[in-house]
């Protein structure tokens, strides 16, 4: 008797399975509406529909993010591994700071590259806007979730005013590994 109960179980599990198969089935067996005739623009991305990517502002895309930083500290991430965080983030620095620290957190990557930091006199009275003043590169492992970058003082130190960080990624600099810019401002004042 509990044999022939199973047997009921499961042959109305299967008829109520099979219905609902034949109830999709059903629904994936009609034809979708076909336009005719349609401009190949209806099928592309729309250019209102996509957001420009500006290379004028800080990086975006596998960097999770970036900040200007008075200092770095090395902490243990949740995977036990080491974590490059910023301290004092700021984009104002006085006259006599010995370093300005780019500080950076990576989505995954899958194969080991350079950052590189070149900066620029943005608007600094008396020195040429497309001269480069500071550079920095570090190269990325596979397994580095984050990184910095060291930009010294010139020689004779830093002048009052804006700078500009032109941030690459690759093996070297050129016009395609421009990936964003960083700003920040020199005061005069001592600290």
């Amino acid at each position: 008797m509990e044999q022939e109960t199973r047997r009921h179980a499961v042959v109305a599990a299967i008829a109520v399975w099979a219905a609902m198969l034949s109830i999709n089935l059903v629904g994936w067996t009609e034809d979708l509406p076909l336009t005719k005739n349609q401009p190949i623009t209806e099928f592309q991305n729309r250019a209102q529909d996509a957001k420009p990517y500006d290379f004028d502002a800080p990086p975006e895309g596998f960097f999770r993010s970036i900040a200007t930083a008075e200092d770095f500290e090395e902490e243990i991430g949740p995977l036990r591994s080491h974590v490059i965080v910023p301290v004092k983030p700021t984009d104002r620095f006085t006259i006599n700071t010995p370093a300005v620290f780019i500080v950076f957190a990576l989505h995954q990557h899958y194969q080991g590259f350079k950052i590189f930091g070149q900066g620029f006199p943005e608007s600094v009275p008396g020195l040429a806007p497309d001269q480069v003043v500071t550079e920095d590169v570090m190269q990325v492992a596979l397994e580095d979730e984050s990184g910095y970058l060291k930009l010294s003082p010139p020689s004779g130190g830093w002048c009052p005013g804006r700078y500009k960080v032109e941030i690459h990624a690759g093996e070297q600099v050129n016009e395609m590994s421009l990936m964003g810019v960083m700003r920040f401002t020199i005061t005069a004042e001592m600290k």
